[in-house]
């Protein structure tokens, strides 16, 4: 978690009522948008200003807004795989955030792009962290979207889709895999060798410890074609597996490498 002082504060605050756009301040100051959107809110609800349309009317479950279906079953991969819910003592509203290695900068974007189609009305950030980016977002919803949230960490508890979301993976369940594999899966090229030569051959691979995550993606799979295994890391069954040709070709029109 990234803190600022109160000079760089009172600075943005400053940029921002003389009316300098969100972005604008956010990249001259080198803070994170959402952090930027916090202030700006805090300071007009301060000063008594009209801060909004109320978060409940822009909740899809509590008010029925429109929701991108497609860009929610890509997401809720993501959140599955690399992704949690926080909400800290001095922030207003709880925060999704999806953690993705910077070796893939073109799923940070997708990952952004998904999340500004399924909160259109809240901006979204992201935070630098050793080698990765913290893609989030603040919603005082969150947990609406996303009733797998918690406490614990997600292997040790019960994850299972509610019947609303099964309907959306039922629908788009390639961008369900996407989300997956773009989280915690890779490709791979294998080789092995047959008489006296060796041979190189793609292979997919979904790793999570929670049974329940590793099921909602093989049963994904399986309604879709795709043939997998799974392989034990010494004695932990933690990894879907994907080799068969037809398979990784299904994979890969879907799919592809991480980029």
């Amino acid at each position: 978690m990234e803190f600022h002082t109160l000079e760089v504060r009172q600075t943005a605050l400053s940029l921002l009522r003389g009316g300098a756009r969100n972005a604008d301040v956010a990249r001259q100051l080198d803070v994170p948008l959402g952090t930027i959107s916090y202030w700006k809110h805090k300071d007009r609800a301060k000063r008594g200003e009209v801060v909004g349309i109320r978060p409940s009317l822009l909740c899809p479950r509590c008010n029925r807004r429109e929701l991108d279906p497609a860009a929610y079953a890509y997401l809720l991969g993501l959140y599955l795989g690399d992704g949690h819910i926080s909400h800290y003592a001095k922030h207003r509203v709880p925060s999704l955030m999806i953690t993705l290695d910077d070796a893939w900068p073109g799923i940070q974007d997708e990952a952004e792009a998904a999340l500004q189609a399924v909160f259109p009305h809240n901006a979204t950030c992201r935070v630098r962290t050793p080698g990765a980016h913290n893609i989030k977002v603040y919603f005082k919803h969150l947990p609406c979207l996303f009733p797998q949230h918690g406490p614990g960490r997600k292997h040790e508890r019960r994850i299972a889709l509610e019947s609303w979301q099964q309907e959306i993976v039922d629908a788009h369940p390639w961008a369900f895999i996407r989300g997956l594999i773009h989280s915690d899966g890779c490709r791979i090229t294998n080789w092995t060798v047959r008489n006296g030569k060796r041979y190189e051959y793609p292979r997919y691979f979904f790793t999570n410890k929670s049974d329940d995550i590793r099921r909602l993606c093989t049963d994904t799979l399986t309604k879709v074609g795709v043939q997998w295994t799974v392989l034990a890391r010494g004695s932990d069954p933690f990894n879907v597996s994907i080799a068969r040709k037809e398979s990784v070709a299904l994979m890969d029109a879907h799919i592809g490498p991480k980029y």
